[in-house]
C-alpha cells in the first residue's frame, strides 16, 4: 500500500471529489477512484467522505492506494485509426479520453487492448503483457500519433531513435496568453515534482535534460495557438515547459492556470506529426494527423 497526499489548488474548488482525484490520477478510472473512496481510503482534511464531495480548494486530501494485482490483458474488438501499417510498425492516431495501456481501474478500453484484437501476437514483448508493441506514450486526454512495433527488431530500432532524439515529433497546441515571440526553445531539465508526485516540473538540481522548440502560429485575445517540437520526450514535457513560460495549455486540469471557459475534457494538445527512420528498409517516413474536431472548432471561436 502507498499513500498519496495532495492539496486540493483553487483549480478544484467547486469539483466533486471523485472527479478531481481522477483528473490527479490519468492513469485511474473514476469508478475505481469512487469505490477506494467508499472503502475509506480517501480523506479529506482527515475525515472520511463521499465521491460527491465538493472541493472548496485548500484541502489536504490523502489517498490509500492498495496493492495492485497484475491485469489479465483481454483483446477487444475497439476501433483503431490506423494511419500506416506494415509488418513492423503501426501508426495509431489516438483518440481523446482513451488511455494508452491498461492499468487498476483501466483495465479494459485502452489502446493496448484494442491492439492485441488487431494485432493478434503480432506485437513486441520487450515491455511485458500489459505494454505490448508501446515504445512511447501520449497522455489520455492527448490525440494524435502513436508509433507501435510489431516486433522486437522493431521496438529496439525505434526504442534507440527515441534515445537518440531523432524521431519527428510536432505537436499542435492552445496556451493561455499571447506568446510575443514568434518562436523560441525551452532547455529546462525536467523530474517529478517534489511538492506533488503527481506532477512534473522544471527541476535543475535532480530533472533530466528536456527541450522543447515551439513557434507561433496564430494568436488570439488571450490565447495563442502554437507548435512544439520535442527534441526530448519527458514526461508531461509541453504541458511542462509551457506552464515554466507562463503559458499553460487551454483545459489541462494538471498545470493549468485557471478554469476553461469551453468545458474542455484535458489539454488542448495534439500529437500532429510523427516522422522516423523505417527499422527496416532505411527509408525515412513520415505521417500527419489532422486536427481532431474539437480543436478545429476553438481555433474557429476563439475571440481575435
Amino acid at each position: 500500500m502507498s499513500e498519496e497526499i495532495l492539496q486540493a489548488d483553487e483549480l478544484g474548488t467547486g469539483s466533486r471529489l471523485d472527479s478531481w482525484l481522477a483528473q490527479q490520477f490519468e492513469e485511474l478510472s473514476r469508478s475505481y477512484l469512487q469505490k477506494l473512496i467508499k472503502e475509506g481510503r480517501v480523506q479529506v482534511n482527515g475525515k472520511s467522505v463521499k465521491s460527491n464531495y465538493w472541493l472548496n480548494g485548500g484541502e489536504e486530501i490523502r489517498l490509500d492506494l492498495p496493492e495492485l494485482e497484475p491485469l489479465a490483458v483481454e483483446a477487444e474488438p475497439i476501433p483503431l485509426e490506423i494511419v500506416y501499417e506494415d509488418g513492423d510498425l503501426l501508426i495509431v492516431n489516438k483518440p481523446k479520453g482513451m488511455v494508452v495501456h491498461p492499468a487498476p481501474g483501466h483495465a479494459h478500453g485502452t489502446l493496448v487492448n484494442g491492439l492485441l484484437y488487431h494485432c493478434g501476437k503480432e506485437l513486441s514483448g520487450i515491455n511485458g503483457v500489459q505494454r505490448p508493441g508501446i515504445v512511447h506514450r501520449i497522455d489520455r486526454d492527448t490525440t494524435g500519433l502513436l508509433v507501435v512495433c510489431k516486433n522486437d527488431l522493431s521496438h529496439s530500432h525505434v526504442a534507440r531513435q527515441l534515445a537518440e532524439h531523432t524521431i519527428t515529433r510536432r505537436y499542435r497546441a492552445i496556451v493561455h496568453g499571447v506568446i510575443q515571440e514568434e518562436e523560441g526553445t525551452v532547455d529546462q531539465p525536467i523530474g517529478r515534482s517534489r511538492a506533488n508526485r503527481l506532477k512534473m516540473a522544471v527541476d535543475p538540481v535532480h530533472g533530466k535534460r528536456a527541450v522543447t522548440h515551439y513557434r507561433v502560429l496564430r494568436r488570439f485575445a488571450g490565447y495563442t495557438y502554437v507548435e512544439c517540437q520535442l527534441e526530448t520526450g519527458r514526461t508531461h514535457q509541453i504541458r511542462v515547459h509551457m506552464t515554466y513560460l507562463q503559458h499553460p495549455l487551454l483545459g489541462d486540469p494538471l498545470y493549468g492556470a485557471r478554469k476553461s471557459p469551453y468545458h474542455l475534457e484535458g489539454q488542448t494538445l495534439h500529437a500532429g506529426v510523427l516522422g522516423l527512420v523505417h527499422p527496416r528498409t532505411g527509408e525515412y517516413l513520415e505521417w500527419e494527423a489532422p486536427l481532431p474536431d474539437y480543436f478545429q472548432k476553438l481555433l474557429e471561436i476563439l475571440p481575435v
